[in-house]
């Protein structure tokens, strides 16, 4: 418990840019949580476990020669994202990104928004992990009841690196994560401070307006000429 809560305290967060792009240089390659990711390091507790299986299913679609090319795009994304589900708990990212103005919010705000912002984390990011290539190393994680990081390394570039951090949380049959912090940026902490930034500035109906304006976009420029293939 002592190592966690140390580790917890040491933690760093970011206060995030205006806008409802989060990191935007970072996250592609950070929620490659997979993308043809080499996978290393052979220490491994339980949360490392089911996280390294989860980046291991995913670069399974992602090599996946009957998924590849461009007229596959549709069907490759929903199947990363079916894995995604597993990996990660979107209900609990979103409640800690909305923070203070969850308390206050109907059960049909809540559902709403929560699937707002898993859409706008798929379309996104997930949607882009095929575009990286990175290896990933998994260096240990730190447990403390229901409640786990599992740190990595991934390396980029001319063999640069950087510390990618995924916390996670037991609260059912499996663990799974809820937030992801890149050099001791979270994720998080990014989006909360816009999303409180907005609700504060406008309202909670202006913030769900500007997700359902960003999806808009995101589902027109995925669409394309096209149709998405």
């Amino acid at each position: 418990m002592g190592s966690y809560r140390t580790f917890l305290t040491q933690r760093f967060t970011a206060s995030a840019p205006t806008g409802l792009v989060v990191l935007h240089g970072l996250l592609p390659i950070l929620i490659v949580l997979s993308a043809l990711a080499w996978v290393q390091g052979a220490w491994a507790g339980p949360p490392t476990d089911q996280l390294r299986d989860g980046v291991e299913r995913v670069v399974k679609v992602l090599t996946d020669p009957e998924l590849r090319g461009d007229t596959k795009v549709n069907e490759r994304n929903a199947a990363v994202n079916k894995v995604a589900d597993d990996i990660f708990d979107f209900g609990e990212t979103a409640k800690r990104a909305l923070g203070q103005h969850w308390a206050q919010r109907t059960s049909a705000e809540r559902e709403e928004f929560v699937r707002l912002f898993t859409e706008l984390l798929q379309r996104t990011y997930l949607s882009k992990v095929d575009r990286y290539n990175s290896e990933m190393t998994f260096n240990d994680d730190v447990v403390d009841g229901n409640q786990a990081v599992v740190r990595t390394t991934l390396l980029i570039g001319n063999g640069g690196g950087m510390s990618l951090d995924y916390w996670m949380h037991h609260p059912r049959d499996r663990w799974q994560v809820y937030d992801l912090s890149v050099n001791g940026i979270s994720l998080v902490a990014s989006y909360r401070s816009q999303f409180n930034k907005i609700v504060r500035t406008d309202s909670y109906e202006g913030l769900v307006a500007k997700l359902r304006s960003r999806q808009a976009g995101l589902a027109a420029a995925t669409a394309g000429p096209s149709g998405g293939k």
